[in-house]
Parts: structure tokens; sequence; C-alpha cells
């Protein structure tokens, strides 16, 4: 028997090549894990994207309820939908006349016929061409017979001192870029055809016109998102068109919901993916942040700044994405979608958001986050730290006090999905009109987004919202500006309608 302290060199050869093997393992799980992901993006079928939630807790559904009966409730809630739709279309009556030919009846041959009650009815939709039309204001002047004084009709109002485009014809632009994606000599060449003489020159400089003068609202949204007590956030990145060179721009969104309900959804474009912007919108104010784990939001958290609030999401996916190289991760994916049937039972019970929320989270989401936690711990030994089921338990970890706070907080979401919706418009945009010629005009672009996706969060036309304000807000007193942002405008118009039918 050797003594303990005898040299061996096989032993520590064996430890060498042990750690080598573990090492070559690593990253062998590393690169099936990549290859599988890339095969399943590039070859893969539809039905091996990872599923949604709301598709998963639906098929469980499935196996519980009488199918029939949630056919038949889909379906009357679909036309319950679509006749609210068609209540908010303008609507005109077209009436047919018998032709004078066909004016006798059929049984007897006499022409005495009179209407039978209101007609036979039926509707049909049909598209009437939008169109531009020239406007020519003509302003009186009216003069004494002293032949002194002269009294002139006052000038129609303008966007801009001087210019030749009416808030409707802005308010068209801005919609069609920043809620339709359309590139703006696109838009050109479909305003050439409606027959207005238009250059992409021209459309850009009214679209960054009209972003001057919003900006005093885009301003302020953004600041009443940075006051509120609960704020989701994420960035994209954008092109920036710099001399002979592209540049890496980012969208940056943040976004509440007031307790009315309404989203406030603000953008802010920057240069650079650092703490800088973050720190300039978020800067100094106290709350809950729901973000990824990026680490840019550092700067604005614990332990001066905000809580910050982990998303279930990011950690779904990547466990989704180690399923190919490693089946158990299908357990990790089973606690996490009982997590999101809690909030659907929630939902489903009008709870969100209210102290039965809360208590429903800490009765049946805190033992399944605890039974998850000891599975993670369980799992961690036994998975290579860079194969794909190792990043995603060594992510849920690290992650685990931010991904838990939910529990104790209703107002808290289980994930950043809504920053994130809030980004397709801008990915949209990416893809069809592909870069942004400068700083200042991602700004601009940022400003006008969050006009119009605000509206389009709380059920505003934003065209309709754009024409109003663009006159308006030259001339609404600053200290009273949170009036015309979307939400409020909103109220404020079924306000006036309300007192408008009843005088």
């Amino acid at each position: 028997m050797l003594p303990q302290n005898h040299f061996c060199p096989w032993r520590e050869e064996a430890e060498e090549l042990k750690a080598e093997v573990g090492r070559i393992g690593g990253e062998l799980a590393t690169l099936q894990g990549q290859m599988a992901t890339l095969q399943r993006h590039v070859f893969g079928r539809k039905a091996e994207r990872m599923p949604s939630v709301a598709s998963q807790l639906r098929q469980q559904a499935a196996s519980s309820e009488d199918e029939a009966a949630r056919a038949a409730a889909a379906l009357q809630k679909r036309r319950e939908r679509s006749a609210r739709k068609a209540q908010e279309a303008p609507t005109r009556e077209v009436r047919h006349a018998v032709p004078p030919e066909a004016r006798h009846c059929p049984a007897c041959g006499s022409e005495d016929l009179k209407p039978l009650g209101k007609g036979r009815t039926s509707v049909m939709y049909e598209y009437v061409p939008a169109f531009f039309e020239r406007q020519v204001h003509v302003q009186q002047v009216l003069a004494c017979a002293c032949g002194q004084g002269v009294v002139t009709a006052p000038a129609p109002a303008r966007v801009v001192d001087r210019g030749e485009y009416g808030p409707g014809f802005l308010a068209h632009v801005v919609t069609s870029k920043c809620a339709d994606a359309m590139p703006l000599h696109r838009l050109a060449q479909r305003i050439e055809r409606g027959g207005v003489p238009m250059s992409r020159s021209t459309l850009t400089d009214l679209f960054h016109q009209s972003a001057q003068v919003l900006l005093p609202l885009s301003t302020h949204l953004l600041q009443d998102i940075a006051a509120a007590e609960v704020v989701w956030a994420d960035e994209t990145p954008v092109r920036v068109l710099d001399v002979k060179k592209m540049r890496q721009g980012y969208l940056w969104t943040f976004l509440t919901q007031t307790q009315q309900g309404e989203w406030l959804i603000g953008y802010r474009f920057s240069l650079g993916r650092a703490s800088t912007t973050p720190k300039d919108v978020l800067g100094g104010t106290r709350g809950a942040l729901v973000v990824d784990a990026y680490t840019g939001y550092n700067a604005v958290t614990l332990p001066e700044g905000r809580v910050r609030v982990g998303c279930w999401a990011h950690v779904r996916r990547r466990f989704f994405d180690a399923l190919p190289t490693a089946p158990e991760a299908r357990e990790a994916l089973d606690f996490i979608l009982a997590l999101y049937r809690v909030e659907a039972q929630a939902r489903d019970a009008g709870l969100v958001r209210t102290d039965a929320h809360r208590e429903l989270r800490q009765q049946k989401s805190a033992p399944v986050l605890a039974t998850l936690h000891a599975w993670l711990e369980e799992q961690t030994p036994l998975h290579p730290p860079k194969g794909p089921l190792g990043q995603a338990l060594s992510y849920a970890r690290r992650q685990w006090d931010a991904l838990t706070r939910f529990v104790s907080d209703a107002r808290l979401p289980l994930d950043n999905n809504r920053s994130e919706a809030a980004l397709r418009k801008a990915a949209l945009g990416r893809k069809n009109f592909l870069f942004v010629g400068h700083e200042a005009a991602g700004e601009n672009l940022a400003g006008l987004y969050a006009l119009v996706a605000t509206c389009e969060a709380n059920g505003v036309n934003p065209e309709d919202y754009l024409a109003d304000v663009l006159l308006r807000v030259q001339t609404h007193p600053n200290a009273r500006i949170g009036e015309l942002l979307p939400h409020e405008w909103k109220r404020l118009r079924a306000a006036d309608a309300f007192q408008r039918l009843a005088s």
C-alpha cells in the first residue's frame, strides 16, 4: 500500500484527462444544441417551433371541457366582435326600387301595389377609394365706405407656417409610416396616384416637421411612464445611415398600464445599447421594472433604483431550445406552463391585479416555484455548464429572485411579452424602410411611434387623433399638455359625444 503523500503520476494524468473529457463533452453538447436549433429554424416545420402558452392551455382545457360548448362560445364571441366592428363602419343606405315593368301582381296582374314594411334588407361591404383634394382657401376682405378701413377673415389654421399640407394629410403620412410600416418613397408613389405632386424628400420633411410639432406630447408621455409604479422595457437594433457605412442604433420601449387599464407606450432612440438610455428615462424613479437579463438596466435597478422583475418567457425559450439534446427540459416547461395556468384562471375569473389574484398566486404558484427550484438544483450538476440545458439552468438560477417577485405583488406580470410586442411594429418597419437617416431622424421616429402605438393600444384611430392634436398642441396650455395624450383624448371625445347626445 502506497503512503498518502506518495506521488502518483498516473493519478494526476487521469485527473487531467478527466477534466479534458469534461471540457470536450461540454463543447460537444453546446455544438449539438446549436446545430439542433439551426436545423429547426432552417428546415423545421412550423409545428416544431415553440408553441404559445395560450395554445397549450387551450389544448389541455379541451381534454376536460365539452368541445362543442367551447366551440359555440368562441363562435358567439366572434359574432359579437363582428357586430361591434360593423357598427363602427360608416353606413350608407342604398335603396333599390322595383322597376316599372315589374310593378304588377304575379297572381292577379293588378298594378295597385303598396310598400310592404321596410323592405328586404341585406348588407354588402364595399371599398370607397380614398382621395386627396386641393383646397383653395379664400379669405373674405371687407372694405369700409370711408375708404380707410379693411377687415379680412381669419386665415385657416396650419400646422406649419405657410405650409401647403393640412393636418389630415400629415396625420396620414405619420400613420402610414408608423402604423403600417410603409416606406416614404412608396407612400409618395401612392400620393401621386391620388393626383398630388409629391417627392420622397418632401414627405421626409413633413414627417420630421410633424415630429417636432408633437415633441411636447411624446416627451410628456415618457415622463408619465417613468412616474408609474410598474414599467416594462425592452430594446431592438435599428440600422443608422452614416457616411459611407451603416451604424447600429437601438430603439428602446418603455410602457406601463394605468389603473383604468389603459396602456401608455413610449420609445427612445439611441446610437448605443449602454445604460445611458434607461438612466435618462427612468433614473431617480422607484417602483418595479419588468425586463430580461440584459445588464444595461442594472443602472436603474436595485439597490437604489427600481426592483427588477424577470421574464418567464425568456426562461421558457431557453428550455425549449434545449429539448433536442436534453429531453428532461420538458419538466421545466411543464412547471412554467403551470405558472401560466394560474394566470389564466385569474384572468377568467376577473381577478387580475387584485388582492384575490395575489392570494391565488401564493396558494398555487408558490408551490410550483418551490418544486421547480428544487428541480433546478438537482439538475444543475448533471449537465455541462456550456450545454443548452446547462445554460438554461444557469439562467433560471441567476434570475431566480427577479423571476419570483410576481408572487407577492399582483401588479407584476410573469413575462416581458408586452414590451416585445410593442417593438414588433419597429421590427416590421426595419424590414421595409431598412434604416433611419441619422440620429435626429431616429429620435423623431421614436416620438411618433410612441403616439401611434399608444393610440392603437387604446382603440384610438391614429389618423383622427393626429389630425386633431397637430393643431391643438400648438395653442394648448403646456401645464395641461397631458390632456392631449391618446388615452385622455379618447375620454374627452367620449365625454363630448355624450354631452351632444344629452342635449
